[in-house]
């Protein structure tokens, strides 16, 4: 979640590094992590307490980073040859890609079986259960209406949602996937928990209206009048564009690394360069995470690393995306050394 919130803004524009700093501590002094594999938990009483617009900085933050790994989870993915992960579904550079107007999912996905939309929901829940009954929410079925014919106006287009709960019982999210969806080749669902022996996932129809025609009022003809289409290319201008980003985020890369002015370590020859920032916005720091940007990129497994966080009991919350690194650390255990660091990235025993 700390990753992906840590350059969650516009890479076109200069990154104010007090700003991103600060927007890190907030959120690490609401959400709050369990020992070992413990769940993720959350400040309700201080989030109730907060401002509406605090509130919804935290959803949504956490919406944001439990969607991104729940899609790793479900499609066991690796960032595509360009090596970039998630970004924006409406970065300039894909604005010839996708509509301009309507519908708009939060994050594109870039997989090697094609791009997948992802929509993710952080919402505040009073209940004392945290999942819905059986049935949804209405917010819940309206939106995936939208993403439905979202995705018919773009060539039956991939897709999911997340809808993400904090409240007193901790964070949960509910997922869902379109049936006979793109998406669902390969999926991965042993880890989903499921309340309930006959417990069954909640279903329903969109109905898959053809937005591009609209019946002729003329009672006699009973024709029907084409409409425009949707500005949308085809999903070669979407790789293509995907490849242009791919380019705007290295460079966006390159000028955090050269903001940084303390080097944290060597990462398989690379230069590490980054700082560690306390979750202290509501007090006494519980947490730390350490953000580091390398000089360049370095190949690392990105699959076997997500299995080895699953499966281990003693090792660090550390995570390298692309050239992003974060570490998170509860603050009553001793901050780790480098030399651990790179071991554990870099599976050296």
């Amino acid at each position: 979640m700390i990753n992906v919130n840590a350059l969650a803004c516009d890479l076109r524009k200069t990154v104010d590094q007090r700003v991103r700093d600060y927007e890190i501590k907030l959120l690490l002094s609401y959400i709050v992590s369990s020992p070992g594999k413990g769940p993720l938990g959350v400040e309700h009483l201080a989030l109730d307490s907060s401002a509406l617009h605090i509130k919804r900085f935290v959803s949504e933050c956490t919406g944001l980073g439990v969607m991104t790994a729940a899609s790793q989870a479900l499609f066991d993915w690796k960032p595509f040859t360009s090596g970039l992960s998630s970004f924006d579904v409406l970065p300039e550079k894909l604005r010839g890609a996708y509509a301009k107007t309507g519908v708009r999912p939060d994050l594109l996905y870039d997989l090697a079986a094609g791009p997948v939309a992802g929509e993710a929901r952080g919402r505040r829940r009073d209940g004392p259960q945290m999942f819905p009954p059986g049935e949804g929410t209405t917010g819940q079925r309206k939106r995936l209406g939208e993403l439905a014919h979202w995705s018919v106006d773009h060539g039956d287009h991939a897709y999911f949602m997340s809808w993400v709960w904090l409240g007193a019982g901790g964070v949960y999210v509910d997922i869902f996937l379109p049936d006979g969806s793109a998406a669902l080749t390969g999926l991965k669902t042993g880890w989903i928990d499921v309340p309930g022996d006959d417990a069954k996932p909640w279903q329903f129809h969109v109905p898959r209206s053809d937005r591009r025609r609209a019946a002729s009022p003329d009672p006699e003809g009973g024709l029907m009048v084409d409409l425009p289409l949707p500005e949308f290319s085809g999903e070669g201008a979407v790789t293509r564009a995907i490849n242009r980003v791919g380019l705007a985020a290295e460079e966006a890369m390159d000028r955090a690394f050269n903001r940084e002015e303390n080097q944290l370590g060597m990462l398989a020859g690379v230069p590490v360069r980054g700082r560690w920032i306390r979750g202290d916005v509501l007090g006494v720091a519980r947490h730390e995470v350490m953000l580091g940007v390398l000089g360049e990129r370095i190949e690392v497994d990105l699959r076997a690393q997500r299995e080895r966080l699953a499966t281990a009991t003693d090792r660090l919350d550390t995570f390298l995306d692309g050239r992003l690194l974060t570490v998170v650390r509860p603050l009553d255990n001793p901050p780790p050394t480098w030399d651990r660091i790179s071991a554990e990235l870099l599976e050296q025993s």
